[in-house]
């Protein structure tokens, strides 16, 4: 046998080994079993970190778009395609090409040709190994031991950090264009406007103004949005332009297809999930637990389904979260949590004690653990929500740090919410509406349920303060959902 032959022989089982696939140049894409086992390990956890896969019919179309993309890269029925159910705007890859979009995403995209050049991107982070080269980076070592105690196993967090890395991957310059190239012909081979490539990266652009404009609206936020993740530059949009016009195709030469999109959208969940809670500026509110807190001037919140996360001035960082209340009581239930938090390290309690907060039994705690080069204060708050249902406040602190009073302050926040304002509490959904004669621009931002309604209407309609509409054409409106 040939040196040739074998080196064939070699490659042709490497494949039956993994899932390989060739891209419209040739080029051998392959997804190995290490990278599906890895994947698949991660998936759920990632989505429980992240908040859970979004059900329901953009799902089944997510996918579908996603299958169409994955197949002109060469890697038909080897890819996981799955709707987060985060209102943060974001896509991103994972190895094993298990791909994610997140539902203010989808919320955001203006066609189905700019969700299908969002997929490809990701899918051509797959097919060019990008995340495999790049360091691995955990968003669960900065809160420390906070992260154990909201896991329960040490594992499960050194997991849940392995696949919030992918959130926070950073790729570098070479590999964000090697992506967008490689997006740009799968684009042109599924028979999508190429075009659309380049339209998606000014949206999410005009998304991140919008963002600080809006006074940052969760603008520090521990998952970070598109933008954060993959770098938006006025010199990437130019490549991606120049791009879609080296293919010799003018614009809408292949289909967009929007109103395929506008159809799917109508009806998805918009902000937050009711059954994560609110987040409120500073302020949390859980219309189904009806409970809420208020943080001190200076925190942010960030909401996930495991927790709040709650960071605050010079590094304090911090969760809140719940479980169920033992039969021993609140006390037991802080004892449990502080022993789990400190583990093996060494501790030493500097003080406890049983007091009432707004009406509810509670437990402040206050421990400082050793940790290499010095200590660490651990500030620990327990209630009894009532019904067998414990809640519970975890703050990490600088060593020198002197928040201790906003601590305290954001302990005794803590409260039950009335009927009166539960119901207040209403989730927003997208729908689409046909503009009727008359309609302007003014008069439908007037039916959006938001603090900036023109502001966000123009963003999720791609348009310019100047641009008419046209009677018959479908837009996206923010409204609250219907009470049930």
């Amino acid at each position: 046998m040939t040196r040739m032959r074998r080196a064939a022989l070699a490659a042709a089982l490497a494949c039956l080994l993994s899932s390989c696939g060739a891209d419209p140049d040739g080029e051998e894409v392959t997804v190995t079993e290490a990278d599906r086992a890895y994947g698949a390990q991660a998936h759920p956890q990632l989505l429980a970190e992240f908040g859970g896969a979004y059900q329901g019919e953009e799902a089944r179309y997510l996918a579908a778009v996603g299958e169409r993309m994955a197949a002109a890269a060469g890697l038909e029925g080897r890819c996981t395609f799955t709707l987060v159910n985060s209102d943060v705007v974001n896509a991103f890859a994972a190895p094993g090409c298990y791909i994610y979009l997140t539902r203010g995403l989808f919320a955001a995209v203006g066609s189905e040709a700019e969700l299908a050049s969002v997929l490809g991107h990701e899918v051509g982070h797959i097919a060019g190994r990008h995340a495999q080269r790049q360091e691995r980076r955990s968003l669960w070592r900065r809160l420390g031991v906070a992260g154990v105690a909201l896991t329960g196993s040490e594992r499960l967090t050194r997991l849940a950090g392995q696949a919030a890395q992918f959130f926070t991957l950073r790729y570098s310059r070479t590999q964000e264009h090697d992506a967008d190239d490689r997006g740009i012909r799968y684009l042109q081979d599924a028979g999508y406007d190429v075009h659309a490539a380049a339209d998606m990266l000014s949206a999410l652009g005009r998304h991140d103004r919008f963002m600080a404009a809006t006074n940052g609206r969760d603008a520090a936020r521990s998952i970070p949005e598109w933008a954060s993740s993959h770098p938006l530059t006025d010199d990437r949009i130019e490549r991606m332009a120049a791009a879609a016009e080296a293919t010799g195709l003018a614009d809408d030469a292949q289909p967009e297809r929007e109103q395929a999109y506008l159809a799917e959208v109508d009806g998805l969940l918009y902000g937050d999930d009711p059954e994560q809670g609110f987040v409120l500026g500073r302020g949390f509110a859980h219309p189904i637990m009806r409970i809420a807190f208020e943080a001190p001037e200076g925190f942010s919140l960030t909401n996930s389904p495991r927790a709040i996360r709650l960071s605050g001035p010079g590094g304090v960082a911090g969760e809140f979260g719940g479980g169920q209340m033992p039969g021993q009581g609140v006390r037991a239930y802080a004892q449990a949590l502080a022993n789990h938090v400190v583990g093996d390290a060494p501790a030493e309690l500097e003080s406890a004690g049983a007091t009432a907060v707004n009406g509810l039994p509670a437990v402040l705690m206050r421990v400082r653990v050793a940790v290499r080069g010095g200590t660490v204060p651990l500030s620990i708050a327990a209630y009894d929500g009532g019904g067998g249902q414990a809640y519970h406040f975890i703050i990490a602190s600088p060593p020198a740090d002197e928040s201790a009073a906003a601590v305290i302050a954001l302990f005794r926040s803590f409260r039950r919410l009335s009927a009166e304002e539960a119901a207040r509490l209403r989730p927003r959904v997208i729908r689409t509406v046909a503009v009727r004669p008359g309609d302007t621009a003014e008069t439908l931002a007037g039916q959006m349920a938001d603090p900036a309604p023109r502001a966000l209407f123009d963003l999720l309609n791609a348009r310019s303060g100047d641009q008419p509409l046209r009677p018959g054409e479908r837009v996206k409106l923010v409204r609250y959902a219907d009470r049930r």
